[in-house]
């Protein structure tokens, strides 16, 4: 059975740096597509960044620059490193997981089956 357990959320004023890790069990980096989402209330889940199986990472374009994807083929584990976080960017963040997916490259919230539970980020002024 897949498992993914998030953490490294937190508070962060605006321009502050979190770094997200999400620890995977039951399934290998080697087949699998990984995936950050986030939600914020009252708003659709939304893409954040994915790697896939080849490295091949896909992030949304708001993010480019300030937010890494990578992954540790050792520890099974997907991290986000977030720089330069945004008042408007608190939601509740979730790694996916989809072993059909590991040559995906698209990066659909829709079509991952396995998720965490989320870890919250906060920006506060």
């Amino acid at each position: 059975q897949v498992q993914l357990v998030e953490s490294g959320g937190g508070l962060v004023q605006p321009g502050g740096s979190l770094r997200l890790s999400c620890a995977i069990s039951g399934s290998t980096l080697d087949y699998a597509a990984i995936g950050w989402f986030r939600q914020a209330p009252g708003q659709e889940r939304e893409r954040v960044a994915c790697i896939n199986s080849y490295v091949y990472t896909n992030s949304v374009d708001s993010v480019k620059g300030r937010f890494t994807i990578s992954r540790d083929k050792d520890k099974n584990t997907v991290y986000l490193q977030m720089n330069g976080l945004k008042p408007e960017e608190p939601a509740v963040y979730y790694c996916a997981a989809d072993g059909r997916l590991y040559r995906d490259r698209r990066c659909l919230a829709h079509q991952y089956k396995h998720w965490g539970k989320g870890t919250q980020v906060t920006v506060y002024s």
